[in-house]
């Protein structure tokens, strides 16, 4: 019997917020262990909490940013369960009166689209961190991640591969970083995600026994837990065996998913009304002003580079794939109006250097407009391409501006005619078997002599020019 997959995200993005969702401790990651608390996230009695404003805006970005009916009044609940890393015994969450609801977001797999139904978008307080010996039996807790502010982002079961599940995740990654409001980091958990999925007949309506999936910390391990996981469940189905609701932890050193424990339900959590948090009512006009700051986003901006700018749509999805990228392109093409070849060096050399040196956009130290002024010098035929390539590196390795460089290494283009062609004649007549072959017919020799041309002149000779000399002064 043929299967198909039925996947759900459960979505968690830390918010940038300066302090905690319902205390004033800082959200800085990174410090010494639970230096970064106090009496209300660690849930001491007669401590009461008072909500952060700003991770009510962020979340309400969110939501019209995907399209969610943001909901008049919401109200704030217990979930309670019992974890070393959970210091009151519950999590303030929301449950029935969620923020927002019935969202959606389109994802392109494979050229084609698909419209992917967000359930909710939700407010609620992180869990401490374990940390595990690896030398002995303990175990150590940090609640310094302890009430920093999170949206889940839950989806409707709607995705049905996982290359759909992690394109969906790049989605939701990216609009969190246009907006500004979570940096996205999975490594360091302020983006994270779980995963539902089950197995059914092709064509049934009714969604099989669900697993959830946890620790699965970059999109290379979502896209393999959840292969694992199918062939799991279809193996099992192929045999006559059930599938267990579970949870499941991706294991990467051994590539598979081993069972944690039991799936909880709902009502496992015992949820109700957090009695020292009033319900959350959301000003019509301060929802209209969010929603007229919300910033371009990258959709909306990969269109209209290539409207605008003419860009072709492979180049508008790279230079767009980032924010701070975009952002780069459109401040070096001030200097420069040459829109594709700005994108080229920015998606080969720029991209290039970055991977190597393992940095982002953010600590570049070529300013986008002296990218700019490089580009046009080339194009104006100021300096080769290949002397760019060297200037270019230079620039990456120290911040300077490129006349700057190309004036203390004297690397300007040599376009003078009458210096070229004496080299030139000087060459054809070292090489008389060569020129005889090139008036053969054999046009490859061509790039013998003009690489011998730019080699004397240590590559500061204009190549198109140096093509001409030498088909002129060969008879052709």
């Amino acid at each position: 019997m043929a299967y198909e997959a039925v996947i759900g995200l459960e979505v968690h993005a830390q918010l940038l917020t300066a302090a905690k969702i319902f205390c004033g401790c800082a959200t800085t990651f990174g410090e010494p262990p639970n230096t970064q608390v106090c009496e209300v996230c660690l849930g001491m009695p007669g401590s009461l909490p008072v909500l952060n404003r700003q991770a009510v805006e962020y979340a309400l970005k969110m939501a019209l940013a995907t399209d969610c009916r943001i909901a008049p009044e919401s109200v704030f609940a217990r979930k309670n369960y019992f974890y070393p890393d959970l210091p009151k015994g519950y999590q303030i969450s929301q449950y029935e009166l969620p923020l927002a609801e019935h969202g959606h977001l389109t994802v392109r797999v494979n050229g084609a689209e698909r419209r992917i139904g967000i359930t909710r978008i939700h407010l609620e307080e992180d869990a401490g961190k374990l940390i595990h010996s690896e030398t002995r039996p303990v175990s150590f807790v940090d609640f310094n991640r302890t009430g920093v502010p999170l949206i889940e982002i839950v989806s409707e079961p709607d995705l049905r591969t996982p290359d759909e599940a992690v394109e969906y995740l790049k989605s939701l990654r990216n609009i969190l970083l246009y907006l500004e409001v979570c940096d996205g980091n999975m490594e360091e958990g302020s983006f994270r995600c779980d995963a539902n999925i089950s197995l059914r007949p092709v064509g049934a309506r009714e969604f099989g026994v669900k697993v959830e999936l946890k620790n699965m910390n970059s999109f290379r391990f979502v896209k393999l837990a959840l292969e694992y996981e199918i062939k799991r469940q279809r193996a099992l189905l192929a045999t006559g065996r059930e599938i267990v609701q579970e949870t499941r932890l991706w294991d990467a050193a051994q590539s598979q998913t081993i069972s944690m424990r039991g799936k909880e339900e709902a009502h496992d959590y015992r949820y109700f009304p957090d009695p020292d948090l009033v319900p959350v009512r959301i000003d019509p006009a301060w929802l209209e002003e969010l929603r007229q700051s919300l910033p371009e986003l990258r959709e909306s901006r990969r269109q209209r580079f290539q409207t605008e700018y003419g860009l072709p749509e492979l180049d508008a999805e790279v230079l767009t794939s980032d924010k701070e990228l975009a952002d780069y392109f459109e401040a070096a093409v001030q200097e420069f109006q040459q829109h594709k070849q700005v994108g080229n060096w920015i998606m080969s050399e720029l991209l290039r250097a970055m991977r190597k040196e393992g940095s982002g956009i953010a600590a570049c130290r070529v300013r986008p407009q002296a990218l700019g002024i490089l580009v046009a010098l080339i194009e104006r035929g100021t300096i080769s391409g290949k002397l760019g390539k060297t200037v270019f590196d230079e620039m990456f390795a120290t911040g300077k501006d490129p006349e700057t460089i190309i004036q203390e290494k004297g690397l300007v283009q040599i376009s003078d005619t009458g210096a070229l062609e004496a080299i030139a004649q000087e060459i054809i007549n070292a090489n008389p078997k060569e020129a005889a072959d090139y008036r053969a017919g054999k046009t490859k020799v061509m790039g013998f002599f003009v690489g011998q041309l730019m080699k004397q002149t240590k590559g500061q000779a204009n190549p198109q020019l140096a093509n001409e000399i030498f088909q002129r002064l060969l008879g052709k």
